[in-house]
């Protein structure tokens, strides 16, 4: 029996009356707030082109990390979802296939963020009145995919309808950017910018590094055989990334390791990485190193600095090898912050003109570290909960573990850091309903006053983000 999709309007607020009736309130004077979207992994040739999207598996599925390693938990090999393989393997290429495979397996979601995102995504952008499930599927691959062609659902269009004000992509050093100059030249008014992501550089654990710092000489003009020459290299590509819209930087390392070598020390490291001749130990020790080179440019040129620790990636080796990146085996870690981050803070940390935003896959370090340290240090701030905490009980644990205290202002609102662009006003208003109920039960309390609270409201909801990320 087909169940009709309903999205109940006090969804995620507080079962008892008086404080959903104040949640509700502040939701009200946020939810049509502009969305800022300052981190994120969109493909900027969607609006550099503004071409349709290809169809429902293609769009919905194949790009979301979060869909397919669900599915791929439970026995469904990822060339059955049409996955690209880069090892020869054969994939399923019929996207009316992935997707009643998808509807098939729908009930895996139940209870996740991904299934209030995804019903967020059918009820509102495709105006879908009946859940997703095997006997619907081809419904909804035939609603989905007539919308798909109207002009109304061209990328640009879409940006607009779903009112973002800035999406951040994120980029390597080694890209020509060529999409965001073609989204300059083309006239249109949408705020899409990049963001500077120097992994591929800096990691010599990162495939091809050699080979990269020999093309980031090339496209810079400048040797990156020695010390003096890459630093200046990765100079000349942050000053190009910032003429191009950045405001920020990204830095995806295995952990928070900083380090603070004096100069002799550092070009002997270099050379060893240079040359291949890495340890381990080396490995590490560099990327530490180079975080701290990278906060010490920020504070030269401005950029924001965002650091992403503790994802082991690639924690499958049989997926990386025959699928690559990014398909859902990164596994979080526990991770060290207080020490770890203590060569940078102890370089930069003191200084009110630099912004680092640290984010962390290990809740223990909430109230223990992070919160302490940011509530401490000028430059460092707290940013959201991230990746496998970006959910509703993700987000009340950030706000109970951290508020006490780093107060509010030591974070920076929210951020929804996807490459599904359908679901990012989705979970936007997943964020604004949680930091809402949150702030309703303080006011609840008499903890806060309810004027702050829609005060505070609308800064995390916009102006924490807009401010942090100078946009």
């Amino acid at each position: 029996m087909t169940r009709p999709l309903h999205l109940h309007p006090d969804r995620l607020f507080p079962a008892d009356k008086l404080t959903r009736d104040i949640a509700r309130r502040l939701y009200e004077s946020v939810k049509d707030l502009p969305i800022i979207s300052p981190h994120g992994h969109t493909d900027p040739a969607w609006f550099a082109d503004n071409q349709p999207f290809g169809n429902p598996a293609q769009l919905l599925i194949k790009p979301d990390h979060y869909v397919f390693r669900m599915l791929y938990s439970q026995g469904i090999p990822l060339e059955r979802l049409g996955i690209p393989s880069r090892d020869g393997t054969p994939v399923e290429d019929d996207p009316r296939a992935i997707w009643q495979l998808f509807a098939d397996n729908y009930h895996l979601f139940r209870g996740t963020p991904s299934r209030i995102w995804l019903d967020s995504v059918f009820h509102d952008v495709f105006e879908l009145d009946v859940a997703l499930d095997s006997t619907t599927a081809g419904y909804y691959y035939e609603a989905i995919d007539s919308c798909l062609k109207k002009e109304e659902f061209l990328p640009r269009a879409l940006f607009e309808r779903f009112r973002i004000e800035v999406i951040a992509t994120t980029e390597s050093p080694l890209d020509d950017l060529r999409h965001h100059q073609k989204i300059k030249e083309s006239g249109w008014s949408g705020g899409v910018i990049t963001a500077f992501r120097p992994d591929p550089v800096l990691d010599p654990d990162y495939e091809s590094f050699t080979d990269n710092l020999d093309r980031l000489a090339e496209i810079t003009g400048e040797d990156t055989g020695n010390y003096t020459g890459y630093l200046a290299a990765l100079r000349n590509r942050r000053e190009f990334f910032k003429g191009m819209g950045a405001t920020s930087t990204d830095h995806g390392h295995p952990t928070a390791t900083t380090a603070n070598l004096d100069r002799s020390e550092a070009e002997a490291l270099f050379n060893r990485v240079r040359k291949g001749n890495a340890s381990a130990e080396d490995a590490e020790l560099f990327r530490g190193q180079m975080l701290t080179e990278m906060a010490r440019m920020s504070l030269e040129d401005g950029l924001v600095m965002q650091i992403h620790p503790g994802s082991v990636r690639n924690h499958n080796p049989l997926i990386f090898e025959r699928y690559g990146r990014d398909k859902g085996a990164d596994i979080p870690s526990r991770t060290d912050y207080v020490h770890a981050l203590r060569p940078l803070l102890e370089a930069v940390g003191n200084e009110p003109d630099l912004t680092v935003i640290l984010f962390t896959l290990d809740e223990t370090s909430y109230s223990r570290e992070l919160a302490p340290l940011a509530g401490h240090y000028p430059a460092l701030k707290l940013g959201p909960a991230w990746w496998f905490h970006d959910s509703p009980e993700g987000m009340r644990r950030f706000r109970e573990q951290v508020t006490e205290t780093a107060g509010f202002y030591n974070t920076v609102g929210f951020n929804d850091d996807t490459r599904a662009f359908l679901s990012i006003p989705a979970r936007h208003d997943v964020a604004r309903r949680m930091d809402c109920t949150w702030l309703a039960q303080l006011v609840a309390e008499h903890r806060l006053a309810e004027d702050e609270a829609f005060e505070l409201a609308h800064d995390l909801s916009y102006a924490l983000a807009k401010r942090a990320y100078k946009l």
